[in-house]
């Protein structure tokens, strides 16, 4: 099955050496998991960051069916942003695999509750820069919890609940347990 491998750069200069290491590469990660329908893959060169050890950054989204695994690694080399991030992405792919084998792990109690309030800065002090847009696939609360550690998101997930067809965010509270916002729209 071929695999459709997107590669972007900005801010830096995409080399056909580069297109085609990080396309090899991909396409290993593919022969370890079948399922997987779409790379896509993001370099970029961040000079506005003061340490240099943090500039050359690799951002990997990796889609397929019932699949959705994301790794971002920094580092002072480009090669080495997208091996470390193609390692994380190999042990999120192994802890896939384990769990669709082993079953589902209850992670925790989900316990409602507000979040705690933080302080919050006006929309003039501090503008949006960055906007994302993805595609919400129905899920319960626990493959919800499991997509978000597999996307690397440790504090909050936004899904569709399949119980309900509401949109929910499920967020991970200060004593390790989780919670769940469910709005009521009037």
């Amino acid at each position: 099955m071929t695999i459709q491998i997107l590669v972007n750069a900005s801010g830096m200069e995409m080399t056909p050496h580069l297109k085609e290491y990080v396309e090899k590469k991909i396409n290993k990660l593919s022969k370890i998991l079948e399922n997987i329908d779409e790379a896509r893959v993001e370099l970029r060169y961040d000079g506005s960051l003061r340490s240099d050890s943090d500039k050359h950054v690799a951002q990997m989204t990796v889609r397929g069916r019932d699949l959705l695994l994301r790794a971002e690694e920094r580092s002072n080399d480009i090669y080495t942003s997208v091996d470390t991030a193609l390692d994380k992405l190999h042990r999120r792919v192994d802890k896939f695999k384990g769990k669709r084998l082993r079953g589902r792990v209850d992670p925790g109690p989900l316990k409602g509750g507000a979040m705690e309030p933080e302080a919050q800065e006006s929309a003039s002090d501090r503008p949006i820069v960055r906007r994302k847009k993805f595609i919400l696939e129905p899920m319960s609360e626990l493959e919800a919890i499991e997509q978000m550690h597999m996307l690397g998101h440790e504090d909050f997930f936004l899904f569709q609940n399949v119980r309900t067809a509401a949109v929910n965010v499920i967020y991970k509270r200060r004593d390790g347990t989780f919670g769940i916002l469910e709005p009521d729209i009037r």
